[in-house]
């Protein structure tokens, strides 16, 4: 495994888990990072289609032992950085916690990622995705008029939860690189969800400080709390999906004046109703009426007419579609590895690329590779070996 790009040359120590911690670990390694992930000996074992395990090695520990515990606490010593995501005191109750982890390297960034926080009333509380986000006030946000939508897991498990938690302990161990200590970072869920929503909840303030005269009118910057309501949130003709006339569906968002123009020009829409954009009591009909129009006609001919013009435009894409388009093929959003079609490393760097470092790993495959490599000596993982600790 031949690491590159801008994280080469640091070291992630993993503790298998689900979701947003392995979807972290494997952001990091694509970076150039790299990471060992121990596995619990005996536990699940993974495929080649476990994209959120590629690009780092597997050693299996029995962390109930003492010489398990010991073999885990000396890895977290060459560590830069330690990922788990497992329920708040188990990693305590394992004897690997953040005082002895600490206490064994004091430049160690320790990444905890948890949907409801380390503390907390709900702390202890079983969750997922859509749980966290829901008390948040993103799930209410988000679908048509009459109940919620589910955005997938992409809301609290990745968005709040890993690209949160990456942030933070790169911004961690910049601070230790800068010559501060090593720290906790406390990634949960409900915290990154809710700051996801940042902008949101600012707009929603400011209705509440300037309410408009009536409810008609959209005053810049403002958000009603209800769904559907709002500009961005399926309220508004203009910013919205439409199914065409083969089943398929297309994205409009011509928001700016200039962008609402043109697509009443491409649209060879002169009727005066729709000069009204921002009237929402007009929202109801105009999206009807364009619901009417986009059924005329296929969504190839939609993409002939509005595709990379003024109009912010794009046709919804189904999973097998996307890696095809020409765009996504252009910029390589998508390659082949590992026999199937999976998302490229992002974001790009133009003199530190990443890659894909590898395919996910079964867990203990690098047991003795793994373990040599941070400094264990042959004998001593013959010693784990026959203490049945690896």
């Amino acid at each position: 495994m031949t690491a590159r790009g801008p994280l080469c040359g640091i070291r992630i120590l993993e503790f298998a888990g689900i979701g947003p911690a392995p979807f972290g670990a494997m952001l990091l390694a694509d970076l150039g990072a790299e990471v060992l992930r121990i596995d619990r000996k005996g536990g699940m074992d993974y495929d080649r289609f476990c994209v959120e395990s590629r690009g780092r090695r597997s050693v299996a520990l029995d962390l109930k032992c003492s010489q398990g515990r010991e073999a885990a606490l000396r890895l977290i010593g060459r560590a830069d950085v330690l990922l788990e995501g497992f329920r708040p005191g188990v990693m305590e109750r394992l004897g690997l916690g953040p005082e002895p982890a600490l206490a064994a390297n004091p430049q160690l960034v320790y990444g905890r990622m948890t949907g409801w926080g380390q503390d907390g009333p709900l702390a202890q509380a079983a969750g997922h995705d859509i749980n966290y986000i829901a008390l948040s006030g993103v799930l209410h946000a988000i679908g048509g008029a009459e109940r919620p939508a589910i955005p997938l897991n992409l809301v609290g498990d990745f968005g709040g939860g890993a690209l949160y938690l990456v942030m933070g302990v790169l911004a961690a161990l910049l601070n230790v690189r800068a010559g501060g200590e090593g720290q906790v970072v406390d990634c949960a869920m409900v915290d990154g969800s809710a700051s996801l929503l940042g902008m949101i909840y600012g707009h929603y303030a400011r209705g509440l400080t300037r309410p408009p005269a009536t409810d008609s009118v959209v005053n810049h910057g403002t958000w009603l709390d209800r769904r559907a309501g709002n500009v961005i949130d399926g309220g508004a003709h203009f910013y919205n999906t439409y199914a065409c006339a083969d089943g398929r569906h297309i994205a409009i968002a011509a928001i700016e004046p200039a962008f609402y123009a043109q697509l009443l020009d491409r649209l060879g829409l002169d009727d005066p109703a729709f000069t009204a954009q921002m009237d929402r009591c007009a929202w109801p009909d105009l999206q009807a009426r364009l619901a009417g129009l986009f059924l005329q006609r296929s969504r190839d001919q939609w993409c002939a007419l509005l595709e990379g013009s003024e109009v912010c435009f794009a046709p919804v894409l189904s999973m097998e579609e996307a890696p095809r388009h020409p765009h996504n093929r252009a910029r390589g959003t998508f390659v082949e590895r590992d026999g199937f079609l999976q998302p490229a490393p992002a974001p790009r760097f133009s003199r530190t690329p990443g890659a894909i470092q590898g395919p996910p790993p079964s867990a203990g495959e690098h047991n003795r590779e793994g373990l040599g490599d941070w400094g264990f000596s042959e004998s001593e993982i013959d010693d784990l070996e026959r203490s049945g600790a690896l």
